[in-house]
């Protein structure tokens, strides 16, 4: 028997199976589930099935992230019709509007863990894999299927090695690395695949940093991203785990599909202009490009330490008064970290209107949304036309200290200038 990667060993364990191989389709258990606002689909789902037992109620949870608070009294309705459903069934945890962005809460919590299967009925559900997690997205029918039945089925992903080596120059993130990833692959050149990150750069990466490269490798077509469980694991993992699981690794034999190789050092920050998550250009393409909104959020780059990079450039300064700048924490936590540490304040006080933690302008659904021809830098994850909300408007992709850079001068602007300033 050859080396599995841990993508194939996760699902071989939650299978019941002795191996499971590429290709194969195996029916599992997860670990762990959750969803959010849209989980009233899966309740549909659920009931049409004509269930009336949840399996494994202790493993699922639901956080509300998307349209919060609600704007409508059909939206507060649906949101009622889930909250009901999961207190009835006995859900491990609810998490109300405003605890924050499901998958930033997952992890944070500590549901999702090294080692584990976990699924969500969001494209972002991905990001888990910054904890040493298979964390794999399926759909609302899936998810009211899963409750029902307590099982799934999935394809056995092959897996591209991502070989990392170097240190970030200063300026330059990893939303950059990301973009420079999505650039070269093609928003389908990862279909299907796990993308596993290795490397002696791995090391020096946070548990934050490797929630944003693994939260957009739904943007490449992947099924899931991956980071190995290491010392930064396990640091970021204490008093957080909620139940007992074994790490997993891939074996050095292991076989994958694919390797690729980044020197971080040789990264530059990126923008991805609009249209398509695969655009990205070095700044200096696209230097000068006047924008109206600003949006530092999302479940790709709203963590505390996003937060202290875009305080860190706005200090002491304000946005330009042809800009609204936007900042939406990715969790409760995340804000009162942030505010503690004083960078909530020097944000604000630089002009940023603070929005409620969850997915706010980066979904299109509620708030935030661009009038006609407006442009929006944004440190989300997806820019095709219509995605936060007007198909007429534009959306440039970046980390948060080209954001903060850019509300300040009110054109796309090169970070490094202020931070070497």
């Amino acid at each position: 028997m050859g080396g599995k990667t841990l993508a194939e060993k996760i699902l071989a364990r939650t299978s019941g199976m002795a191996q499971a191989t590429v290709g194969e389709i195996v029916e599992v258990t997860p670990d762990f589930s959750y969803s959010h606002d849209y989980a009233a689909w899966a309740i549909d789902a659920f009931e049409t099935m004509g269930a009336t037992r949840v399996h494994r109620p202790d493993r699922i949870t639901v956080c509300f992230d998307h349209g919060i608070p609600p704007n409508t009294a059909k939206d507060a309705n649906s949101l009622k019709r889930v909250r009901d459903f999961a207190r009835a069934h006995g859900f491990a945890e609810f998490y109300e509007a405003g605890t924050g962005i499901a998958h930033q809460v997952m992890v944070e919590k500590g549901w999702i863990m090294p080692g584990s299967l976990s699924v969500a009925n969001d494209s972002h559900a991905t990001s888990g894999g910054c904890v040493g997690a298979l964390a794999l997205a399926v759909g609302e029918t899936e998810i009211g299927f899963l409750w029902a039945t307590g099982r799934l089925w999935f394809r056995v992903p092959a897996t591209r090695k991502m070989v990392l080596t170097g240190r970030f120059q200063t300026g330059v993130y990893a939303k950059d690395l990301m973009l420079e990833i999505a650039k070269q692959l093609g928003i389908l050149g990862g279909l299907y695949e796990i993308l596993e990150y290795q490397g002696h750069a791995v090391a020096n990466l946070s548990v934050s940093e490797r929630f944003t490269l693994c939260n957009m490798a739904t943007e490449v077509g992947g099924k899931g991203g991956v980071f190995p469980y290491d010392a930064v694991t396990a640091e970021y993992m204490k008093g957080r785990a909620r139940y007992e699981l074994d790490p997993v690794l891939s074996d050095p034999e292991a076989v994958f599909n694919a390797e690729m190789h980044f020197n971080l050092g040789a990264i530059q920050p990126m923008v991805a202009v609009p249209g398509r998550e695969d655009s990205g250009v070095p700044i200096a393409e696209v230097e000068g490009e006047v924008i109206q909104q600003v949006f530092i959020g999302s479940c790709t780059n709203a963590r505390a330490d996003d937060l202290h990079i875009a305080a860190s450039i706005l200090r002491g300064k304000k946005i330009h008064p042809d800009i609204r700048l936007l900042v939406t924490p990715a969790s409760r936590q995340v804000e009162m970290d942030t505010l503690k540490a004083g960078d909530l304040e020097i944000l604000i006080e630089a002009g940023a209107t603070l929005l409620p933690s969850g997915c706010a302008v980066c979904a299109g659904t509620h708030q935030g949304v661009l009038a006609d021809g407006e442009r929006c830098l944004s440190t989300s994850n997806r820019n095709m036309p219509g995605r936060m909300g007007n198909k007429n408007a534009e959306i440039f992709l970046c980390s948060p200290a080209t954001a903060a850079a850019s509300a300040i001068a009110g054109r796309i602007t090169d970070p490094r200038k202020l931070i070497n300033a």
